[in-house]
Parts: structure tokens; sequence; C-alpha cells
């Protein structure tokens, strides 16, 4: 991962069809558009993506205008069957959920509905389909059992969530390894899950996020409120994650012994607080830019106070590295949230430039 670049991501994937579930979100964004620019043929599955920041025409008008679009929930098995067997894909990978822990608590059933269901459903058409080789679903940090502790949780520690989503997800993942077990692997599909920790970037419009809420508040003027400040969270930038994921499709398509289950985040100096980022965001923003910690939040759903991963396996056995530490990551994210708020139209040169300078090892 340390030398992946580009041209090498491009002579893998190029004329590759790869098909996406959740390619409207967040991560699933800057995964297309990574996908596209290697040269792939990609497919997207998703609900139509809708938010009061228009989500949906930043990512048809302005991002992802040239890759294939099927709409549809990926609790609804037909539709999404007949997606797979338009798009005959070689490389699946599995982004749709329900992503945000406070409204889990609120909708519990949709949520276990989507994140668990949803798996099934995206596993049943991979055991259907005779062109998928290479699978990556996309979990959690917050699938294992929290205990607090001052070290990273490994891939081999017990798997149980506490909020809806989390369990939802470990869920998910249990779900992976049966299929993985009972039907996939005998038929040469190699299998992986990844583990990726708190991830920041521009065009994160979900609710709960920590890096939007300071945009909103930084352009009204005001400081941003900071619920949890002393809570410890293992932040990297959004393309550390996508490109692993690409990383292990691509490898494990070339050798399914490295299918299993990988941790993604980033060195311990960059497992900060979160009044720490604030801080390095406050700095980037620039005009006055300020934080504060209220008194109460009697609504917010419980949350642990530290969590980091464990990422030896990814380093040892794939020879990855993080390249953007923590001040580049909310660098990149500040550039872009103040390109949208001024020209809309740039975005997708904004992705292109931000892409091309992590792979190719430098910051713009």
């Amino acid at each position: 991962m340390k030398d992946m670049t580009l041209q090498e991501l491009s002579s893998f994937y190029r004329g590759k069809r790869v098909f996406v579930t959740g390619h409207t979100g967040f991560k699933g964004m800057w995964l297309s558009k990574v996908l596209e620019m290697a040269g792939a043929e990609v497919t997207g599955y998703a609900l139509d993506a809708s938010t009061e920041e228009g989500m949906a025409a930043l990512v048809y008008s302005h991002v992802l205008e040239d890759m294939h679009t099927s709409h549809g929930d990926v609790r609804d098995l037909v539709t999404m069957k007949r997606a797979f067997a338009s798009a005959k894909p070689e490389i699946v990978m599995h982004l749709a959920a329900q992503p945000i822990v406070r409204l889990s608590y609120q909708y519990p059933v949709e949520t276990y509905e989507t994140n668990v269901l949803g798996t099934v459903n995206f596993l049943e058409c991979v055991r259907q389909s005779d062109t998928v080789r290479s699978v990556v679903n996309v979990t959690t940090d917050k699938v294992y059992e929290n205990r607090e502790w001052c070290w990273g949780y490994r891939e081999t520690e017990p798997l149980d969530g506490y909020d809806p989503y989390s369990n939802s997800k470990s869920c998910s993942e249990l779900v992976t390894h049966s299929y993985d077990k009972s039907f996939l692997r005998e038929r040469g599909v190699a299998v992986s899950t990844a583990r990726a920790g708190n991830v920041i970037g521009g065009g994160d419009f979900a609710p709960d996020r920590i890096v939007l809420d300071a945009v909103r508040a930084a352009r009204q003027d005001a400081p941003v409120q900071v619920r949890n400040p002393y809570s410890t969270r293992p932040y990297q930038h959004v393309l550390e994650p996508v490109t692993t994921y690409l990383l292990l499709a691509m490898r494990q398509y070339e050798d399914a012994s490295l299918a299993g289950s990988w941790n993604v985040g980033p060195d311990d100096e960059d497992c900060v607080t979160t009044g720490e980022l604030m801080d390095i965001f406050c700095a980037a923003w620039g005009k006055g830019a300020s934080w504060e910690h209220p008194e109460t939040d009697g609504d917010a759903p419980h949350e642990a106070s530290f969590l980091k991963l464990d990422c030896s396996k990814l380093k040892s056995r794939l020879g990855w590295r993080p390249r953007w530490h923590i001040r580049e990551a909310v660098d990149q994210s500040v550039e872009w949230y103040q390109a949208w708020g001024q020209d809309r139209e740039s975005i997708a040169s904004c992705m292109e430039q931000q892409i091309e300078a992590f792979l190719n090892g430098g910051v713009r």
C-alpha cells in the first residue's frame, strides 16, 4: 500500500466490472470516484441520496456522472438480484448501511433490517452469481466488544457491538463469515470484512458528524458544540480506508489466502480526542473558528469514551501504512467543504486532485 499509485491501481482495475452498494453514501462516493479514475466499469446500487445539503445533486451531477446506477434498497432481494444479473460483477463491495448510532436507537428494526438482512441479500446475490471472485464487506471498528482498553483491538477479539448500529454490524460480520464458510470459499470466491475507524473528509452530510457540525458552525461564526471532547477516536481521512478496501479486493482476487477480517485505522499518534480534533479544525478553517463544551446533552446516546484498532495484520501481511496524518486529513476536509461552499461545479476536480495527491504520495 505504501507504494501503490493510481497507475498501479489502474493496471488491475481497468476494465474490471465492480459492483458497489451504497455508492451514494460518503465512503461509497469516494470509492466509486477512485474506481472511475482507475478505469473500472462501476455499477452502483443504492437508494436515491437525499439530504438538505443536496447530496443527490453532488453525487449525480458533479462526481459520479459517468458510472452505471441501479436504484434500489438492499432489503429488496429481487431488485438487487436483477441489478447483479445486469452488471455481472467480478468484484463486489458492500457499503450500504444505516450508519448512524443515534438513529439506530430511534429506529432499531430498520437498522437491523438494513444492516443484517441487507447483508444477507447482498451475499445471496454473490452466492447465485457465476462471475464474482472477490468480495469486501465494509463494517466498522464498533463491531468489537468495547472494554475501554488502552490498546487497540485485534481482528480476533470478540464481536459484540453495544448499540443497535454497532451490534447490527457485528451481526453483518457473522453473516459474512457463515456465507463464506458455507458457500463461497469452496467456489474460490475470496471474502473479506473491513473494520475502519472514524472517517473524516469532504462530502459526509450524515447526521451527528463532528466535522460537518464544525463546518456549519464555522460558516455561521458560531462556536462548534462538542459534547464529548475527551473521547478518543481513531480519526482518518476517507481515502485511507477506501483505498485499502480496493487493495484488499485486488490482493485477494489474486491470492484467495489473503481473505479474512481486517482492521483499517490510523497510527497511535493520530488517535486523538474530539477536543484535539476540533483544535486542529479551527486552526485549519481560520477566520476565528472556535469550539466549546456545552453544559449538558441529555439526549446523547451511549458512546464509548476510548476506542482504537490494532492494524498490525494489515501492515505485516500487505505492507500497508497510513499516508495522511490527522492534520493533513483535516486540512483536506476543510479544503473540500470550503470549495463546496464556493463553487460546487469544481467538487469533482477537487476530489480528483486529492485522490491523485493521496495515491501519488503528496498533499496539494
